[in-house]
């Protein structure tokens, strides 16, 4: 009679592999009859899961507030704020025009009815040696322009207007930076 051997070099690996299948299906099939099993979620607790994933706290974001006044001038702020509430954050900045918006920053720009700070302080207009009316940031002489206007007739100019000119003149308000514009514009060359 002839012996049978049986090689069991692969016989172990057999066996782990059938067992580890058998296992694999059992559990699945268990897991998913508690699932079916368990009780659904009211919509109430869903929605409480789901802010809970979303909410992580406060923020901080850098702030870019840029103003643009009637004589050109712009001028730019930069703030950190730190962000509890987007409602609140969204109200607080109602009044301005969002410009672009990134996860960090926040750019908002408005437009202010008045003259630029700068003009108040040490706004003064004038003429250019092209004979261009002129907002200058100090007496015309200094030459450095806030903003300019229209070209002027100085030959239709008078004396006293011409001279006002040459020597700058000063502004503190919207209703003199219009005043002056408006006392200027029959002297336009168009």
């Amino acid at each position: 009679m002839k012996s049978f051997r049986i090689k069991t070099s692969w016989v172990f690996p057999l066996v782990v592999t059938v067992l580890g299948t058998v296992y694999v299906f059992l559990f699945h099939t268990f897991e998913d009859e508690v699932k079916a099993n368990l009780p659904s979620k009211t919509k109430t607790q869903q929605h409480a899961e789901a802010e809970a994933q979303t909410v992580s706290g406060p923020i901080t974001v850098e702030v870019y507030l840029q103003r643009t006044y009637i004589d050109g001038k712009q001028s730019e702020e930069v703030i950190y704020e730190t962000i509890w509430s987007m409602e609140d954050f969204w109200a607080n900045y109602a009044d301005w025009q969002l410009v672009d918006q990134e996860v960090n920053k926040v750019i908002f720009e408005q437009k202010v009815d008045d003259i630029s700070p700068q003009a108040k302080v040490n706004g003064f207009f004038g003429l250019t040696e092209e004979g261009i009316l002129t907002i200058f940031n100090g007496r015309p002489h200094e030459e450095e322009v806030i903003q300019s206007f229209f070209q002027i007739d100085v030959e239709k100019l008078e004396s006293g207007l011409m001279e006002d000119l040459k020597q700058g003149i000063k502004i503190q308000s919207k209703q003199e930076y219009t005043e002056v514009l408006e006392r200027f514009r029959p002297y336009a060359t168009n």
